[in-house]
């Protein structure tokens, strides 16, 4: 994440750089390796295709490199050095995290025409979509401190439900930051199957994250737990590799596998 570039563009400009809250370097690549296992399967077997395998170069790094949006770009043509802008960006307005009465944080994205309109109608204010001083994506963009704030103003007389309510009944973009309980909580998650009980020798039953994303027609699958340390040994040692059981049998003896 650092060497790729994340690192650098993550967090507020007054302070040091700060990690993701996952390692999304692992998880992307991960993805692009995938994709890339297909594509070489393929070129193998269709039609007057190779025929032989491929080798897929994914390095870490590179995932990370790949999702930078515009910095390269920007740094390439205009000279520009994207920093850190914390949960604001500088080219749009309302678009923050926002404190609600009880505590809790929600996420709201209305920095176009249409959806600032809808949010003032949500906070009821009209009045301000029709203000000069923010008539424009970029005028709000400019008074961005002020805009923000009146809306942090308004979130935080609510709780967070109230001003999801109030955002979703008037189709503004809007996010509560869920933790884990909230997520096991969430019906709509339940509902569509995103969680599935996988029973593990280990830890017993344990709640995870279902297989993702799905295909139409064909029925979700429930996750294996992970194999045990060895769990696979004769399959990969005899049945790959050649070796006989009793070679096999005498590296175990002596704690070689």
């Amino acid at each position: 994440m650092a060497y790729g570039g994340l690192l650098a563009i993550t967090g507020y400009p007054d302070r040091p750089p700060v990690r993701p809250g996952v390692t999304i370097s692992d998880y992307l690549t991960g993805t692009f390796a995938a994709e890339a296992v297909v594509a070489a399967l393929y070129r193998r077997d269709r039609e007057g295709g190779t025929g032989r395998g491929g080798v897929v170069d994914a390095p870490l790094y590179g995932s990370i490199l790949r999702v930078l949006e515009w910095t390269i770009a920007g740094y390439d043509r205009l000279g520009l050095v994207r920093d850190r802008q914390g949960n604001r960006l500088a080219n749009s307005a309302p678009l923050d995290n926002y404190t609600t009465s009880d505590g809790r944080t929600v996420c709201i994205v209305a920095g176009s025409d249409a959806n600032f309109r809808r949010l003032c109608r949500a906070m009821d204010r009209p009045e301000m979509a029709d203000d000069p001083r923010w008539a424009t994506l970029k005028a709000r963009a400019d008074d961005g401190d002020t805009v923000n704030g009146i809306v942090a103003d308004w979130a935080s007389s609510r709780t967070a439900r109230e001003v999801e309510a109030a955002c979703v009944s008037n189709g503004v973009p809007i996010g509560l930051a869920y933790g884990a309980a909230d997520i096991v909580a969430d019906p709509h998650m339940t509902d569509r199957g995103d969680l599935v009980r996988v029973e593990d020798p280990v830890a017993g039953p344990l709640l995870q994250q279902a297989p993702y994303p799905r295909l139409d027609g064909v029925a979700p699958s429930s996750p294996e737990p992970a194999p045990e340390l060895g769990q696979h040994n004769e399959e990969v040692f005899c049945g790959l590799l050649g070796m006989d059981e009793e070679t096999l049998s005498r590296y175990r003896k002596d704690g070689i596998v």
